[in-house]
């Protein structure tokens, strides 16, 4: 602590104010920086809601001068009204008016400290939102949605509490102050002996901060893996019914309640040992002001008035000290808080916009849109291998082009890399002649549409999930777009049509209809380039012609990059790029490659096994095998033909 944090009577502000921020400065050296940088995060934000915490500082000064008010009142009225020969009766009403004021401005300082309380936590929480959507997506990989979700809500309502006692504790400073100078201008030695205990209170409170603070970290710690441990399994309910393991995931939020359980007690038995000791001290000096004050009255000394006031002034005392001591342990927890929540905020994302941004060439009649050229292009995640390594490949304006590989082999990354969730580690890949990285984010984003192989759809009505990317999109787009994408129909036999909302992730539909819906998403967004993410791989083999039917007609005109591994799929490409080692390792039409490349021909050959056998893992087929296999493949290529015709 600074020098001027030590103890006394005279620096009784002072002291209050170390007590408040000594959750700055006990903590341990490795987290200080990180403490301080949350304080400073706080104080921004305070900063830009300084007129309406000054608002609530002013009344809580009002209230405070409506309280010290009462004893000076009532101390006049024994005097004047029951001793003297003054009205009992009009002193009485100035004790009642006196309170009824400093009762209004209590109303009116506590609804001011929570509208801003509430103001920052939701200024907070809507800026964790936006930061989270524009971290890099390398980022939400390796974190973990439940501690995400942990400091976007608990955390900030422990931010909160703390926030909606600022105004309330520095209004009670103030009170502090002008009763520790009233006291000290009637009675001296009285005061001095009923602030003693001040120093003490001071140290105690220290030692109970520097306690404190790693228990309430541990507790917060803990419920973030708690809401991981809930959000995984209401997200996997499915695969835990579909394995039977209710059983497992019940002993791991057992071992999360426990732990939650074990840390939240060791914080309550250190806040029992000394909150009690906390409340205890400032009653110490009241019990002293009674006995020597009463002897002074006794003695004439004092009249009865005084000792009254007095008395009511050390009760005024008790409480503004128990509340400064509650606001020391609300420090604490937004301490912790605060270094949670900027460690979320003060997370850079590896992807951003570049400072001189660029536009596209604009779409007309007599330019064609959506040419995509990769260029010796090279990526590894993190701490791994190159998964591309020179990859080479140029996509004509209107071309439809299918990338085929095994499993590993960099087709979802170079997805991936095409809309910038990574960014190229050498090389660089053009849209229409710019490169991707001289493009704002949003700009490129909003020229992909992606057709993803989990689709996911929100818990919204099917107009609002097929108009995601243009919410204001008119009806008839909708409709046209359902229609191109085949689903209009079944989306009429829904309960209420277009105004269905689906359930949580689209489950209430089959594979198909999501992959429609989805498909119908992407129309929408008319994006000068649809990449097509394996749309088909988790349709039955049986029902994949009716989502092959909408992808044909989506794709016709429009760049597109089909991921694929169903013969019928990759038909519909012009060309088809076979991804090998990271690299392109042929480039051809499906049925040139099918005649020429032995490991194209194992490639579909290990897909069509995998697909059969339900078995991801699956070695490579043998060379009889694979030929009959791709035999298969060819009638299947045939049928998919005629469907399409």
């Amino acid at each position: 602590m600074p020098p001027s944090c030590g103890g006394g009577v005279a620096r009784l502000g002072v002291s209050a104010q170390c007590w408040w921020m000594s959750s700055f400065d006990r903590v341990d050296a490795p987290d200080r920086e990180q403490t301080k940088q949350g304080w400073r995060l706080l104080t921004r934000v305070l900063l830009e809601q300084r007129s309406g915490l000054v608002s609530g500082v002013v009344v809580g000064l009002l209230w405070s001068a409506g309280k010290v008010s009462v004893p000076e009142i009532t101390k006049l009225g024994i005097d004047r009204g029951i001793e003297g020969n003054g009205t009992l009766l009009f002193w009485s009403g100035l004790v009642v008016a006196a309170a009824v004021v400093a009762g209004l401005f209590t109303a009116f300082r506590r609804w001011v400290a929570f509208r801003e309380s509430r103001w920052i936590e939701t200024r907070l929480r809507e800026r964790i939102f936006d930061h989270l959507l524009r971290l890099h997506v390398g980022y939400h990989d390796r974190t973990q949605t439940g501690q995400l979700m942990s400091r976007a809500s608990s955390d900030l309502q422990q931010l909160q509490a703390f926030v909606v006692m600022i105004p309330i504790t520095l209004s009670n400073l103030a009170m502090i102050i002008a009763v520790v100078v009233l006291l000290f201008m009637a009675q001296p030695f009285l005061a001095l002996v009923a602030l003693a205990p001040l120093p003490f209170l001071n140290l105690l409170a220290s030692r109970f901060s520097r306690r404190i603070h790693p228990a309430v970290l541990a507790v917060q710690q803990e419920q973030a893996q708690l809401a991981t441990v809930v959000e995984e399994s209401v997200s996997g309910v499915r695969v835990i019914k579909g394995f039977g393991a209710e059983g497992v995931q019940f002993d791991k939020v057992r071992v999360e309640a426990d732990d939650i359980q074990r840390v939240s007690l060791e914080a309550a038995r250190i806040r029992s040992r000394y909150l009690p000791a906390l409340d205890l001290l400032p009653a110490l000096g009241l019990v002293a002001v009674l006995g020597i004050g009463g002897h002074r009255v006794i003695d004439g000394s004092m009249t009865v008035g005084d000792l009254v006031k007095f008395n009511a002034y050390i009760t005024m005392l008790i409480w503004p000290l128990r509340n400064i001591a509650m606001t020391v342990a609300l420090a604490q927890r937004a301490s912790v808080a605060l270094m949670r929540v900027n460690e979320v905020l003060s997370a850079e994302s590896a992807v951003s916009d570049p400072d001189l941004a660029v536009d596209l060439p604009r779409r007309s009649e007599r330019t064609d849109v959506g040419a995509v050229r990769f260029r010796d292009v090279t990526f590894a995640y993190e701490g791994a291998d190159p998964v591309i390594a020179g990859f080479d490949l140029s996509i004509a304006a209107g071309e439809a082009v299918a990338l085929v590989g095994a499993t590993g082999s960099g087709k979802s990354t170079i997805v991936r890399l095409l809309t910038r969730f990574h960014d190229v580690a050498s090389g660089s890949i053009e849209l229409d002649g710019v490169d991707i990285r001289r493009l704002r984010l949003s700009d490129l984003r909003s020229s992909i549409g992606i057709v993803f192989e989990d689709t996911f759809l929100f818990h919204d009505p099917v107009r609002e999930n097929i108009a995601f990317a243009r919410p204001d999109a008119p009806e008839s787009d909708i409709e046209r777009a359902a229609r191109l994408a085949g689903a209009h129909d079944f989306i009429l036999e829904l309960p209420d049509g277009y105004d269905t909302i689906l359930g949580e992730r689209g489950y209430s539909l089959s594979g198909g209809q999501r992959q429609r819906i989805a498909i119908a998403r992407a129309i929408v967004a008319d994006p000068r380039v649809l990449v097509l993410d394996d749309a088909t791989s988790a349709v039955d083999p049986s029902k994949e012609h009716e989502i092959r039917e909408a992808m044909a007609t989506v794709m016709r005109g429009r760049t597109t990059i089909v991921i694929a591994h169903r013969p019928g799929t990759i038909a519909l490409a012009d060309k088809v790029v076979l991804l090998d080692e990271g690299r392109a390792a042929a480039i051809g039409t499906h049925d040139d490659l099918l005649a020429s490349n032995e490991r194209y021909r194992q490639v579909l050959a290990a897909w069509a096994v995998r697909d059969e056998d339900g078995d991801d893992d699956a070695p490579a087929p043998g060379p009889d095998v694979a030929a009959t296999l791709v035999e298969r493949g060819r009638a299947v290529r045939q049928s998919a033909d005629e469907d399409v015709v």
